[in-house]
């Protein structure tokens, strides 16, 4: 039987930087499996999924050329906690079963499971130990407005919305934080991936 490989989850909240340190995994010959990556493939035109979210939200949830209606579904699921317990109940698994696929496939050191929603989901227990990407509440707004144009209450209230800063740096194993200069990050990743080597052998 094939060795099950070491599982670093990789997590941050909204402008924390999580995907600028996951390139930096790549770039040293790391397999990244990105949660959200997995959230958009579940939901493409012709998947079981998108035809259970119709059914249930109705057809203005889906666009002109098939795809799903992100913006109109965010709305909703935002507005109506209990509308977003049956999306997630629909979604989670599903979103699980490809990543469980595509981490087992997976042929590095270790392996990286990039996920925004680590904590919030059941995903925290296919990992090992759990590297979280921090910044400060101010500099998560600043970040995450200037990369998508949002203004800063929406993104406040995806803040809110997540398990709150503290707790994830209590359950955290490896904290980076994302707060220093951009010319710190490479050689903060190497320390970091020379200690997940050493785990992995040990594995």
């Amino acid at each position: 039987m094939a060795k099950k490989p070491l599982i670093i989850g990789l997590t941050g909240g909204i402008g924390s930087g999580k995907s600028t340190v996951a390139e930096q995994f790549a770039a040293l010959g790391i397999v990244s499996v990105d949660a959200d990556q997995a959230s958009r493939a579940v939901v493409e035109p012709g998947m079981p999924a998108l035809d259970y979210i119709e059914e249930h939200f109705g057809p203005e949830l889906i666009t002109a050329d098939g795809q799903l209606n992100r913006p109109a579904l965010r709305e909703i699921i935002f507005a109506d906690p209990s509308e977003k317990a049956w999306l997630e109940a629909l979604l989670h698994p599903l979103i699980r079963d490809w990543i469980m696929v595509q981490l087992q496939a997976a042929t590095s050191d270790y392996v990286i499971l990039e996920s925004p929603l680590l904590f919030e989901t059941d995903q925290h227990q296919l990992v090992d130990a759990v590297l979280l990407v921090d910044v400060p509440v101010e500099l998560q707004l600043e970040r995450a407005s200037a990369r998508d144009g949002s203004d800063k209450p929406g993104i406040q209230r995806i803040i809110d919305a997540q398990m709150p800063r503290q707790t994830k740096r209590d359950r955290a194993d490896f904290e980076f934080d994302n707060a220093q200069p951009m010319a710190t990050i490479a050689p903060r990743v190497l320390a970091l991936h020379q200690q997940f080597l050493t785990m992995a052998q040990s594995n």
